[in-house]
């Protein structure tokens, strides 16, 4: 299961990771969002103990998504070793998203 990624905890769980973060930042009412949300769960099994793979709910955690300047959802982020190094506007299929990881390894 993709963490749940929080205001409290998204310094330690991704900023802090040795492993590649892919950060899905999402809201219940959005439907993009519920269209990749099977991806992501998929991709946090497939990848489990090689990449993080996280979920940041953006009613109920505006201070990150604001820090990151996410405007539009769904927004997913690609992290290594705490940078931003790419990023996905919008509900995409699966292989997109898996490819933009395998290029962090």
């Amino acid at each position: 299961m993709a963490l749940e990624i929080t205001d409290a905890n998204f310094e330690e769980l991704v900023l802090k990771s040795d492993k590649p973060v892919v950060v899905d930042f999402w809201a219940e009412w959005c439907g993009p969002c519920r269209m990749i949300g099977p991806s992501i769960e998929e991709m946090s099994h497939e990848y489990e103990g090689r990449a993080i793979i996280g979920k940041v709910d953006v009613d109920s955690n505006p201070g990150v998504a604001g820090q990151f300047r996410v405007r539009n959802i769904p927004t997913i982020l690609f992290i290594k070793n705490g940078e931003v190094v790419d990023k996905q506007v919008g509900a995409v299929p699966k292989a997109v998203l898996a490819k933009k990881l395998e290029q962090l390894f």
